[in-house]
């Protein structure tokens, strides 16, 4: 072949790649529900569609989708999202929608006794289940004959934010147990009192902090004995995002050499999950995790984008969930872009 000629053959490639590319980033945003294995809850799945969809109301949200809109072939790749604790999928479209913008299938498990419909069981019951139930959403997807021929799912991205950034520390190769959470409650009641009791009270700077730290701790020391480490591998994820992650379970010297790529959002202000006792604790020990995404003025609930309205959460809640003074959010879509390419850098060939 000529040169000439091989120059004009690799810019007309060029070119109906970068137009593949325009047209895949126009597309819709499908929604389906996949139901769950055994007892598992629905399985939410966004996809690359066509179609270009209408606002759909979802309690208070109002996503635009293309609701069972037929999916069109991506990039061949599937990204699992756990959500934060009491979490639901409307809080994660505007990551959905880029990572789609980039050719992703999203699929969002509905962890059991942790969501937004039924939160009756927060905490470690809940985050011994997690992975597993984040292994078989990938399975539904693997099940489902319209992603099947779309999806190679030899290489899953997963991303978790809150309790699911939790799942992600797991799905990285962490491991951890109740029990020292127990420790680090017993030792850092105080300072990070909301990792310990939820959202359940407030220490006030009064007279009752005392007792409150008391019975916090006594129901602790008798619910979160197990010593027992919790691990779960699945050998198809093969990169992990985890935003603003509890952590302060885990042994970090599993963390020092994760068994896959892992990335970390972090947010400065976070007055729920304390960074220096949970992300930053991340980073020192793991000298090859990248930080994909830094909000010095950010509080917990910065990834929530949408974020859930002020109405619909307790008075605690909007204190440890809603922005803090200052905190710009036209910041989130360049952080979406950034989780994007990181599944896109570690998940494509």
């Amino acid at each position: 072949m000529s040169i000439k000629l091989l120059r004009i053959t690799t810019t007309a490639a060029l070119c109906l790649a970068l137009a593949g590319l325009g047209t895949l980033a126009q597309a819709g945003m499908g929604f389906t529900e996949l139901a769950g294995q055994a007892d598992d809850g629905p399985v939410t799945v966004y996809y690359p569609t066509a179609g270009a969809g209408q606002r759909v109301q979802r309690g208070p949200f109002a996503p635009q989708l293309d609701l069972q809109g037929p999916p069109v072939r991506g990039n061949g790749r599937l990204v699992v999202i756990s959500h934060g604790s009491g979490g639901s999928p409307w809080t994660y479209t505007d990551l959905a929608r880029s990572l789609i913008d980039d050719g992703f299938v999203v699929a969002l498990p509905r962890h059991r006794g942790d969501n937004y419909t039924d939160p009756s069981s927060p905490g470690p019951d809940s985050w011994k289940q997690r992975p597993a139930e984040v292994s078989r959403a990938i399975d539904a997807v693997a099940r489902d004959p319209r992603f099947a021929p779309l999806l190679a799912l030899d290489k899953v991205g997963m991303y978790g934010m809150s309790a699911g950034g939790h799942t992600a520390l797991t799905l990285a190769g962490g491991r951890w147990s109740p029990a020292r959470l127990a420790s680090h409650c017993e030792a850092h009641i105080a300072e990070d009192f909301h990792t310990c009791v939820g959202l359940s009270t407030r220490l006030t700077g009064g007279m009752l902090d005392g007792v409150k730290k008391s019975v916090a701790l006594a129901v602790i020391r008798q619910k979160f004995s197990d010593a027992t480490w919790q691990v779960h591998t699945d050998p198809r994820i093969r990169a992990v995002v985890a935003g603003v992650p509890l952590a302060a379970d885990f042994d970090m010297d599993s963390l020092a050499a994760p068994a896959v790529p892992l990335g970390l959002v972090t947010a400065q202000r976070d007055k729920w999950l304390i960074p220096r006792f949970h992300s930053d604790r991340v980073l020192q020990a793991c000298k090859s995790c990248e930080l994909v995404a830094d909000l010095p003025t950010g509080g917990h609930g910065a990834l929530l984008s949408p974020p859930p309205p002020a109405d619909v959460l307790s008075p605690l809640a909007q204190d440890l969930i809603l922005d803090p003074p200052g905190f710009d959010r036209s910041l989130l879509p360049a952080v979406d872009r950034k989780i994007t390419a990181f599944m896109r850098k570690h998940l494509l060939p």
